[in-house]
């Protein structure tokens, strides 16, 4: 039976993006054992996929001296373990695994790109940071960019060389477990909770946005946006699915103010049942700076809720302009206010696009379907 470690940062990320994998690759035969740094999320992660759970110390931010001992814990743990197979997803995770991988001489090496940090980044924070991803990327075997748009990025930086390069499927870390995003799935007394919680009225347009409450997000164009098209439909409401960290990347103060005090704009804080919200919602905004292959668009997608997104990778492997919802340049606030108006006014228009959509998202997403093809993928590598 072979072994597979399946690592990310924080338990969160195995919680939320990989949910699921874990105990299928358990099901189709392998010895699986996640690791990440300790977490309130731990215990739901092994609740869910029923597999052994070990936890390394790993820090999300810069700490060179802390990472130095990740790395020689993780080394050790590799060298007892002796997997055939170590497959990373998040920056710091991917960077520790692939290391100590590579130094305990594990035979294959996957690191999942989900995003790139430094897309962001200016001056010497992103020479580090692509310092750092090219680090990583030279220690796996295997790179899967979980879009095609995002292995185009990588290839044109050079970040790695393009045989180690390779997209499974059409994308995506982990599909969508569509038994769960369908509207026949949803419970109606968690309905009424949902419509309670946002206080819920037929007469009012609702935009939603799901994502961290913070500047990468597009959260500062988001608010300023529709505070200037509330101005003329004062019957809008913004509700904001999410969290705010303010220690890694805050909004500004403005906007802030903005999300506290505007009278259209609804905070619901951090809920993981988003299919709820974006059931009653009439229309998803997502103006992310960055992304790799973002779930919240298939879940929206699944959800049959239209879409309003951002011209990066990873929302154009899954929107296409004006055929499966609305891209705007990104942080290009006023014509993303220009667009959000024309959603509102259209919207027939929207719920086409938002069905081509659902049908993409049925055919090519299901977790299941990746779930196999990742897999088979394993199965491969382990043969040759």
């Amino acid at each position: 039976m072979a072994k597979l470690i399946r690592t990310t940062t924080a338990p969160l990320s195995l919680k939320y993006l990989l949910r699921n994998q874990m105990k299928y690759m358990k099901d189709s035969g392998f010895d699986v054992v996640m690791v990440s740094s300790e977490g309130r999320e731990k215990n739901d992660v092994i609740n869910n996929e029923q597999c052994r759970y070990e936890t390394i110390p790993m820090t999300r931010k810069m700490t060179p001296l802390a990472d130095l001992k990740s790395l020689w814990l993780f080394y050790r743990f590799l060298k007892k373990e002796k997997p055939e197979i170590v497959h990373s997803h998040t920056p710091k995770a991917g960077l520790i695994a692939m290391l100590a991988a590579k130094l305990a001489g594990v035979p294959v090496r996957i690191h999942t790109v989900a995003g790139l940090r430094f897309m962001t980044a200016q001056g010497f924070t992103r020479k580090l940071l692509v310092f750092m991803e090219k680090l990583t990327m030279s220690s796996a075997t295997h790179v899967w960019p979980n879009s095609f748009s995002l292995k185009d990025y990588i290839q044109n930086n050079k970040l790695v060389r393009s045989s180690k390069l390779e997209v499974i499927g059409e994308g995506s870390s982990n599909g969508i477990d569509l038994r769960r995003f369908s509207a026949a799935a949803l419970k109606e007394e968690e309905l009424e909770k949902t419509k309670k919680l946002i206080g819920y009225d037929t007469d009012f347009f609702y935009l939603l946005s799901v994502g961290r409450i913070v500047r990468d997000k597009g959260i500062d164009e988001l608010v300023h946006a529709f505070e200037e098209v509330y101005r003329t439909n004062d019957q809008l409401r913004l509700i904001l699915v999410g969290a705010f960290e303010d220690e890694l990347d805050p909004i500004s103060d403005a906007a802030r103010r903005l999300i506290t005090d505007h009278p259209g704009i609804i905070q619901a804080g951090w809920n993981e049942q988003v299919e709820y919200f974006m059931h009653i919602s009439h229309l998803l905004i997502h103006p992310s700076h960055r992304e790799g292959f973002p779930n919240v668009l298939l879940q929206a997608g699944a959800m049959n809720c239209p879409i309003i997104c951002s011209r990066i990778e990873g929302n154009i492997d899954i929107v296409t302009h004006e055929e499966t919802g609305l891209i705007f340049d990104v942080k290009d606030q006023q014509q993303l206010a220009r667009l959000m108006k024309r959603a509102v006014e259209s919207p027939q228009q929207m719920k086409e696009y938002a069905d081509r959509l659902y049908n993409k998202v049925n055919d090519h997403y299901d977790q299941r379907v990746v779930h196999s093809r990742i897999e088979k993928r394993y199965r491969e590598l382990l043969n040759k």
